[in-house]
């Protein structure tokens, strides 16, 4: 028998599936929206809805909102905000939106379960809890795309993400560290780092001038979103003018060392390179956090401009799924600034379906910011094309860890299309992968590349890891404790 302290992740189809009673001694709370994800999509979409006469019910894993992008915006001092710049301050506007009495912001809660009648159950310091809606906007964002490199699980290598939240939250910074990895978020971190007084050793870049020339189809459309083009050369310059090695089109990465990560090494221009370093960061672009949506069926296509699958949605965020929208970088990555505007926008479709407002009301609030979501939107090809993913660890070499909750190897994924294994569903009971406390999260999209590559079938075809709740680990002692939850523990 499960001990009450030991985290359940069986997979099974719907907890709680039947419509009939709500089990005895369950405290259930109502709203009319419930959304998952306190960052810019979220924020944004609970502030419109409530400005309308919504009530709703906000749920997110962090104490504080803000998301990934603005962690910890309310909290921050003055010396830190000035290393992490204006467009992390522009959070605290969307923060304060939250302050509408007719949103109930529950912090801390981690969704595990999204019923078919819109029961949304999550646990909140250890107790378990649900809230009934009529609409559900998924805002849970987005992941750091998994980076599977020789020596990427040694201690000492982390997620270029993963650094930012120890700035974010514990003003705390890496020191002697090397970047490595593709796309504007390693400048920006870079420039960050240049601004605490501890540049990075070295940036390790692995987009080569061919991607740059095939990103030039889209600079017309980019240049309507110039606004980040300017950004990103204004990091690059203070990047240089700190006089940051940068190496780009590098090939053969690995990161060296016994017990934690001692230094990395690559090849550049026919030449290899070695750079001792105590820290290693990782980053090749973020992808879309699936696994809520795949939870409750929503269907789900292969993006070949991001390398990624994303949920189908109409320009309302709406899904084919009733009820069910998804906002921010977890229907497509855009961006904060296109994250929030989406927001607003799914709401604005939400209440127009709950009679809160008119199609026409509806329609002329949306139109403004559907034309400032595209232009924000133009600069993507050129960002997609110029800063692809690391074709090594897209195709990582056989002895490299693929999925590190259950230890299998890129090299056992290929011996499995080898035995007749042509999706990752069916891989799971080949080796695991997938099976982990992580649920697929890390490793899902590793797995479906590998395995369509061996089977010379698309990624749509290969499919991805079937997602059941609990969507994330939940105890025993939690689900036994639902008898005890009630409206004033799970809100503020």
């Amino acid at each position: 028998m499960a001990r009450s302290g030991r985290p359940v992740c069986l997979r099974f189809s719907r907890v709680f599936r039947s419509r009939g009673p709500v089990p005895v001694g369950v405290i259930m709370t109502q709203s009319d929206i419930a959304i998952i994800g306190a960052g810019p999509a979220g924020m944004a979409a609970a502030a419109t809805a409530a400005r309308h006469g919504a009530t709703v019910t906000l749920l997110d894993e962090q104490p504080r909102p803000g998301g990934q992008i603005y962690r910890d915006v309310d909290r921050v001092n003055q010396p830190r905000a000035d290393i992490l710049g204006k467009d992390y301050q522009c959070g605290a506007t969307l923060t304060r939106g939250l302050r509408d009495a007719g949103i109930t912001h529950v912090k801390g809660a981690v969704v595990w379960a999204i019923e078919d009648s819109f029961t949304v159950s999550y646990t909140q310091n250890g107790q378990a809890a649900q809230v009934s809606a009529d609409r559900v906007i998924l805002a849970t964002g987005a992941l750091e795309r998994p980076m599977p490199l020789p020596g990427w699980t040694l201690p000492g290598v982390m997620t270029a993400g993963a650094g930012q939240i120890l700035l974010k939250q514990s003003g705390v910074l890496a020191s002697n560290a090397v970047l490595v990895g593709s796309g504007p978020l390693l400048y920006l971190i870079a420039a960050q780092m240049v601004r605490a007084g501890t540049p990075p050793r070295a940036l390790v870049e692995t987009q080569s001038r061919y991607d740059l020339l095939r990103a030039g189809k889209h600079f017309g459309g980019a240049l309507r979103g110039a606004g980040y083009l300017v950004k990103g050369l204004k990091l690059l310059a203070q990047i240089i003018r700190a006089r940051v090695p940068r190496y780009t089109a590098a090939t053969d990465i690995t990161i060296e060392g016994d017990t934690r990560a001692e230094a990395v090494t690559f090849r550049n221009r026919g030449r290899t390179h070695r750079i001792a370093c105590d820290t290693v960061l990782l980053h090749h672009g973020v992808v879309p956090n699936t696994q809520a949506a795949r939870s409750i069926e929503v269907p789900h296509l292969w993006d070949n401009a991001q390398h990624c699958f994303s949920p189908v949605t109409d320009q309302w965020g709406a899904t084919p799924v009733e009820g069910v929208f998804i906002a921010g970088d977890s229907a497509g990555i855009g961006g904060a600034t296109v994250a929030e505007r989406a927001g607003r926008i799914s709401a604005l479709k939400a209440l127009e379906e709950l009679g809160q407002i008119s199609p026409q009301a509806r329609d002329d609030l949306a139109t403004s910011l559907l034309r400032q979501k595209a232009k924000e939107n133009a600069v993507r090809p050129f960002l997609d094309t110029a800063y692809p993913p690391c074709a090594q660890a897209l195709s990582p070499a056989d002895s490299t860890l693929v999925c590190r909750c259950e230890e299998v190897r890129a090299g056992d994924i290929r011996q499995y299309a080898k035995l007749g294994c042509l999706g990752p569903n069916q891989a799971k009971a080949f080796g695991r992968a997938g099976m982990g406390p992580c649920q697929g999260r890390y490793c899902g999209l590793s797995v479906t590349a590998i395995l369509a590559q061996e089977n010379s079938l698309g990624p749509d075809d290969t499919g991805y890891l079937r997602i059941r709740p609990p969507i994330k680990p939940v105890t025993l002692g939690e689900l036994a404790a639902m008898h005890q939850s009630t409206p004033a523990d799970a809100a503020e």
